[in-house]
């Protein structure tokens, strides 16, 4: 199965009541109010912790090395979905089988000689999560069925405005990340001379090699 994109055409306050914390404490003794106390203080750490930092993978292709920001706080099941198939290592030996330049460069599904590797199921589609189809933002894609994104994703090298929830459709494509390094490959890579092979258009005459995908350490 082809998936294809369309053809370019907070945190909330912690109120404790004091009343409720000493009452319990003087039946209980001085070392159940130590143990309190530090209990306490560990969760007010915790409130005040910084987010965990958003997870990258690195792409290293035969033209350069691109890495992804994810975001999981807008997108988690394509997220997760997207590293379960990164920790597998199924991107490794895949190409950007689709480049169409002024519109976006598409992979993730094809090895060099064309052929289709088999996935894992189908994921819902989180197209509205407020992310956008912009200049480097990458998204999943898909088949006319919303719910029907696996493994191949694409990356936009324009600003795709019509790609983005609700669309022409009523879904639009999942954003769930965006290139942070690497801008200047994607851009090699759009430009490549294309071509048709086995039925599919716009294939690269040289393949464009994903040769490893790996979680950034």
């Amino acid at each position: 199965m082809k998936h294809l994109t369309p053809t370019p055409c907070n945190r909330a306050p912690i109120a404790v009541s004091r009343m409720r914390v000493l009452s319990p404490l003087r039946r209980l003794g001085h070392a159940a109010c130590l143990s309190a106390c530090v209990l306490a203080g560990v969760q007010a750490f915790a409130a005040d912790a910084p987010a965990t930092t958003p997870a990258r993978v690195e792409l290293e292709t035969s033209e350069g090395r691109i890495v992804i920001e994810l975001r999981a706080d807008k997108a988690p099941k394509t997220v997760a979905n997207f590293v379960q198939y990164v920790n597998d290592k199924f991107y490794d030996g895949t190409i950007f089988h689709r480049v169409i330049d002024r519109f976006m460069i598409q992979g993730g599904g094809f090895t060099t000689t064309m052929l289709e590797k088999p996935t894992r199921a189908p994921i819902p589609i989180e197209s509205n999560n407020g992310l956008k189809n912009v200049r480097g933002a990458v998204a999943m894609a898909r088949t006319a069925n919303p719910n029907s994104a696996t493994a191949q994703f694409f990356i936009n090298v324009v600003d795709n405005p019509r790609l983005d929830y609700p669309s022409f459709d009523g879904y639009g494509y999942a954003v769930f990340g965006n290139v942070v390094e690497g801008q200047a490959v994607v851009d090699k890579i759009r430009a490549v001379p294309t071509g048709n092979r086995d039925g599919n258009q716009n294939v690269p005459l040289t393949p464009v090699l994903i040769k490893t995908a790996r979680i950034a350490k």
